[in-house]
């Protein structure tokens, strides 16, 4: 099954480029489960008239524009596969592009591929853009480029364990076509968000450097083939990026770019008031007013990140379904929304947020019924438990208040008393993402993103029993989950994948929070429009005019 158009696509900077949500009102952003785009291939951006490039290169590199880029937390490495966290992959996403992208609508679209294809079932092929240059060594990219960095996500042998590895599920291996610019992808079965899984996932690396160079010097230098060169790191500290003027598409407005961080989100708040930066992360509801009366403003959209407290299923009390379903009567979700979050998310009950393809929308989220939550308890056997929440601390919008707020409800229960300890992002990733499940945490708060709009992409990684960051292991799930990746039906296939949401709110390993809406600070000085898949691109970064 294949397909192709022969259209003309835009630019990557027009592709970016996205009509403004108002300021300080919150509102969700178009999505869509891209199923039918999946099959079709989308065609490559057609080479621009030289003359016009030239024109348009010598006018850009004539001003000087610098943007500040701050998050919550910094980067836990510079290694492109080596982590499974946001904040490092808005900074990869300067350097390191992947075979194809989406547009702010969610429709798929070229990057480093120019066409792509379903072979047959297992089997996909990319064609690979003639062009674009690795930033240190000066290299054209090439289909061993692509090959290489695809098995070394999902190979271990391939130089090491990558955490990523579930963020292209089912692929199994690539490899050059003979006789074409062509990268041949093999995965285990049908394989029905392949597509969907590298509009996002596989920053293309260059495979010679890699190999040529210690895994600690690549966790620490960057060499992509994107629109900024990195040109400083301090680690926890900050990374700078250059204009990488030899980009293969038109040079990007900004000539310089840093990004760093301030874990606390007031710090944010006063450096943006003070002009220190011009872009931040997670602004608190009651810093809006604030930051409006600055010369800046509020973007707020809807994001693909839902959150939840894990509980461990592997242990005490948690093993216990009853206990596990106790601790979602016990919080007051709503209360929370309206409190901690002055109504900037929405509440949930399963793992899908809506409306990605395998959402079930006649699951309602559990009420709150504290009565019902003691009644459990008792019926679990874990009557007088103590348990302690692990949060981070600045990594989302008010973490550490939800959490302290779930930890609180859970706590008046008469016969559950909790705490909750204050983490690290980094150091309680790290830990989550130990392939061991007996290690780190029994009872955390964490984020999932997941930028592809199918249910299956946030299942399988955090649920299944061979999940990269599973809490949890059931056969029945991992039996749904295989019967919806072997299927070709998209009809079928979303019944499964409803049906995997209606278990897992009824077996309720998480508590189940709130999507979380991404809430930004943006100066005046650039103008910017926030997606809803997280991603901060500095290549759709422009001066206001």
């Amino acid at each position: 099954m294949s397909g192709s158009r022969n259209q003309t696509d835009s630019s990557r900077r027009e592709f970016l480029a996205a009509t403004g949500t108002t300021a300080v009102s919150v509102a969700f952003a178009g999505c869509s489960s891209d199923q039918t785009g999946d099959e079709t291939a989308t065609e490559a951006a057609t080479e621009t008239d030289s003359g016009a490039t030239e024109t348009t290169e010598a006018d850009s590199q004539s001003e000087e524009f610098e943007v500040s880029i701050t998050q919550g937390t910094m980067p836990t490495t510079l290694d492109p596969h080596d982590h499974r966290d946001i904040p490092t992959d808005i900074t990869m996403l300067q350097a390191y592009e992947g075979l194809l992208s989406r547009t702010p609508e969610g429709e798929i679209t070229a990057m480093l591929a120019t066409d792509w294809e379903r072979v047959e079932p297992g089997h996909v092929r990319f064609q690979i853009r003639d062009g674009p240059t690795f930033h240190k060594t000066g290299n054209d990219l090439t289909p061993e480029d692509v090959a290489y960095t695809i098995n070394r996500i999902v190979d271990d042998e391939v130089g090491f364990t990558s955490p990523q590895a579930g963020q292209l599920d089912g692929v199994t291996g690539a490899e050059v076509a003979d006789g074409e610019r062509a990268v041949d992808v093999y995965s285990d079965g049908f394989n029905p968000i392949v597509f969907s899984e590298f509009a996002i996932y596989c920053d293309i690396v260059e495979k010679a450097w890699v190999q040529d160079n210690e895994k600690s010097y690549v966790a620490q230098n960057m060499n992509g083939t994107g629109p900024f060169e990195m040109t400083d790191f301090q680690q926890n500290q900050y990374v700078e990026f250059e204009r990488y003027d030899d980009y293969w598409q038109e040079p990007a407005d900004v000539t310089r770019l840093t990004i760093d961080s301030a874990s606390d989100s007031g710090v944010r708040v006063n450096q943006l008031v003070a002009g220190e930066t011009d872009l931040v992360v997670n602004v608190p509801p009651q810093s809006f007013s604030r930051v409006e009366d600055a010369d800046a403003s509020v973007e707020a959209v809807g994001s693909t990140r839902v959150l939840y407290n894990a509980m461990k299923a592997t242990v005490e009390p948690f093993s216990s379904p009853q206990f596990r379903r106790a601790m979602n009567y016990a919080i007051d979700l709503e209360t929370i929304i309206q409190n901690a979050l002055q109504g900037a998310g929405g509440q949930t009950g399963q793992p899908t947020l809506e409306p990605f393809f395998g959402y079930n929308d006649s699951i309602d989220p559990y009420p709150y019924d504290p009565d019902e939550a003691e009644r459990l308890v008792e019926e679990s056997g874990h009557a007088g438990v103590s348990i302690e929440l692990h949060t981070p601390a600045g990594r989302y919008l008010k973490d550490l208040q939800i959490a302290r707020s779930v930890a609180g409800m859970i706590d008046e229960l008469p016969n559950v008393s909790c705490e909750v300890n204050q983490r690290t992002f980094s150091t309680l990733a790290g830990e989550l993402t130990d392939s061991d499940i007996t290690t780190g945490p029994d009872f955390y708060l964490i984020g999932w993103g997941n930028a592809t709009f199918d249910a299956s992409q946030t299942i399988s990684p955090t649920l299944t029993s061979d999940g990269s960051l599973t809490s949890w292991k059931n056969e029945d799930l991992d039996q749904i989950m295989s019967d919806a990746d072997s299927t070709t039906d998209p009809d079928e296939r979303e019944q499964f994948l409803q049906e995997a949401n209606q278990l897992c709110h009824d077996e309720a390993p998480w508590i189940f929070l709130n999507r979380q809406y991404s809430v930004y600070g943006v100066s005046d000085h650039i103008e910017w429009t926030a997606r809803n898949d997280e991603r901060i691109d500095a290549y759709a970064i422009s001066p206001a005019q």
